[in-house]
């Protein structure tokens, strides 16, 4: 079930297909200084999960990172009442009956800023996608900017990242490089992800890079 990457960060790896691909799908749970949860990314809910989840502490925060990562989110919202779900703006207009308490840009809710920086990659309006960096930690948390899959069952998906330069490596995809509509806006937005002093970097689809987080980041977003 859930898995210790650091301490206060946990992360609950799924399997995950969509069309041809097998991606796999990661939730990762930070515990934040006052003891409550931000969970990124949830996952299927079950009672399962639920139950992990419960053990760990109290849910205050559910993030949907980007436009495509919100799935689960309603079952967990209704779930976790008190907990303030947090999005990107375009979510609204996606999913209209989605509660939204909190919308990602550049600055932290004051909630998670104590221990979780943040930048929404702009130029990709169509991804949105916020990234975050867990200070204590030292571990980025990155979505679907990037891919680090070293290991797939299916034929398709790897034929399909080798084609990209993306397999057994961290590294953006075509269909990442092809939603870009403004260069110079993304490149900025990374340059600030880039400053971070990453040592970890866990990925929502692949394995988790556990040392060495900045140099891969350094040469992944290289090629965006």
């Amino acid at each position: 079930m859930l898995q210790p990457v650091a301490e206060g960060v946990h992360v609950l790896t799924v399997d995950f297909r969509m069309g041809g691909f097998d991606l796999g799908g990661r939730m990762t749970v930070i515990r934040l200084p006052d003891g409550g949860l931000w969970v990124h990314s949830p996952v299927r809910f079950g009672p399962e999960v639920r139950a992990a989840v419960d053990a760990l502490g109290p849910v205050r925060f559910l993030v949907a990172p980007n436009l495509m990562h919100h799935l689960a989110l309603q079952d967990w919202a209704a779930a976790y009442p008190e907990a303030k779900v947090a999005a990107p703006a375009g979510l609204r207009r996606k999913r209209p009956e989605l509660r939204i308490d909190v919308e990602l840009g550049d600055t932290p809710d004051a909630g998670w800023a104590g221990a979780i920086d943040q930048v929404l990659v702009r130029g990709m309006p169509k991804l949105d996608e916020c990234l975050f960096f867990h200070r204590p930690s030292r571990t980025v948390l990155v979505t679907d900017l990037a891919f680090n899959i070293h290991r797939t069952g299916s034929w398709f998906t790897r034929a399909y990242l080798k084609l990209c330069g993306a397999w057994q490596r961290l590294s953006p995809t075509l269909i990442t490089r092809a939603v870009m509509k403004d260069k110079a806006a993304v490149r900025a937005s990374l340059d600030k992800v880039l400053a971070w002093d990453a040592e970890r970097v866990v990925v929502c689809h692949g394995d988790v890079v556990e040392r060495g987080g900045r140099e891969a980041l350094v040469d992944g977003f290289r090629r965006l």
